[in-house]
């Protein structure tokens, strides 16, 4: 059977220094034109075919895009939204936790079942790690599915829980605050705890408060958001990138909350509200150490190893409520809770909410930038109350109506 013979279009010529040159023009994958050059027919047959291949080639990983090239393109896309390190710890968890077991299929083909299972090994480790990557792949997700590059999304199916069973970070109660309060005062982590019992600010807003967005003699006091703290290096990094849009905001304060700021810039020589020994800014390792003054006043569960016999044995030991320590007796057991910085903030939204503000001010004195985030806390602060839904519901059928 003879061979079929390669049929080559017949070409325009052009000269150019003196060599003449077959010429044709094709369409890139932007749409522009481009033009291709070959002293033979044959040979710019060749690379048209090639430069043809390679464009519908494009067009096909733009339409189907593997988790890694979307996961690229969405960092790209939030490189302009959040800051380097934010985006330093996106780009790190993405690598290591999604592009590692799902990296090379195709967006469109992902399903429940493979998210579920690259998040499995995620489930042995911290919570907040699970929770991050959750997140993450949500969000990426998700705007492949808002762009047309998904027809359905495979996140739906996933759980927004923790990974890894464990309590519910809950508001602090009023008697809660009252023994947090009484436990602090007079240490370093106190100031920290009433701006963000009182205030709502973020951990990072208040580490880079300064004074000069520290407003206490106006007719109305308040503070300015305006600063970010991080740390690169355990350094402190102080800028004016803040978390979204949202997180610019002026916060009107309660006067036990002017009384504090206003005892503490009586003593301050630093322009931060919150300062090292020196006037600086804490560095990542120093707050940790500041908020080792809650954490040792807990009754929480502490793990000791001893070597016995050569061998390292674990013990727990559960210290009893108002018991001192027994190396440091200045140190009582006064807290039967568990607290962290961000339950602070937590606090704040959920008091205002159960005082009644309007969810569209909780948001804007939180810096939510969406406002299902406040409508999440405002529905279970409001719907796990049933006290408050007694009259809505005795109004709701006040007819009485039988059936």
């Amino acid at each position: 059977m003879a061979k079929k013979k390669m049929e080559i279009p017949e070409y325009g010529t052009i000269t150019l220094k003196g060599i003449q040159y077959y010429r044709t023009r094709i369409m890139d994958a932007d749409g522009k034109q481009i033009s291709l050059y070959a002293t033979t027919c044959e040979d710019l047959y060749k690379k048209q075919l090639a430069a043809q291949r390679q464009v519908e080639e494009i067009i096909f990983h733009r339409r189907h895009p593997t988790v890694a090239e979307y996961c690229e393109r969405w960092l790209l896309m939030q490189s302009a939204k959040v800051s380097a390190s934010t985006l330093r710890g996106y780009t790190a968890d993405l690598k290591n936790y999604v592009i590692k077991p799902l990296g090379e299929m195709y967006m469109e083909e992902v399903t429940t079942d493979d998210i579920r299972l690259a998040l499995v090994p995620l489930s042995k480790k911290s919570e907040g790690l699970y929770n991050t990557v959750n997140m993450l792949i949500k969000c990426v997700f998700y705007a492949a599915e808002r762009n047309q590059v998904l027809e359905h999304n495979p996140c739906e199916g996933i759980s927004g829980k923790g990974g890894k069973p464990g309590k519910r970070r809950e508001a602090l109660t009023d008697q809660q605050v009252a023994v947090l309060l009484d436990t602090v005062k007079g240490l370093p982590p106190y100031l920290f705890i009433m701006l963000g019992l009182y205030s709502g600010l973020r951990r990072e807003e208040i580490l880079a408060l300064q004074w000069d967005c520290v407003f206490l003699d106006e007719p109305t006091p308040y503070l300015s958001v305006r600063r970010a703290w991080r740390t690169e290096h355990n350094r402190p990094v102080i800028s004016t990138v803040l978390k979204t849009k949202a997180a610019r905001r002026d916060i009107p304060i309660p006067k036990c909350l002017v009384d504090c700021l206003r005892e503490a810039k009586t003593t301050s020589h630093s322009d931060y509200v919150i300062a090292d020994s020196k006037g600086e800014p804490l560095a990542a390792s120093q707050f940790q150490r500041v908020w080792q003054y809650v954490v040792v006043r807990s009754t929480k569960p502490r793990n000791y190893y001893k070597y016995v016999n050569g061998q390292s044995i674990k013990y727990t030991v559960t210290p009893t409520l108002g018991m001192t320590q027994k190396n440091q007796p200045k140190i009582k057991y006064t807290l039967d809770f568990n607290v962290t910085p961000h339950q602070l903030r937590h606090t704040y939204i959920t008091n205002l909410l159960y005082a009644g503000v309007d969810p569209k001010t909780v948001q804007y004195l939180a810096g939510h930038e969406n406002s299902k985030t406040t409508m999440d806390i405002y529905a279970k602060v409001k719907y796990n109350k049933p006290e408050e839904l007694f009259g809505v519901v005795n109004s709701a059928f006040h007819q009485g109506t039988a059936y």
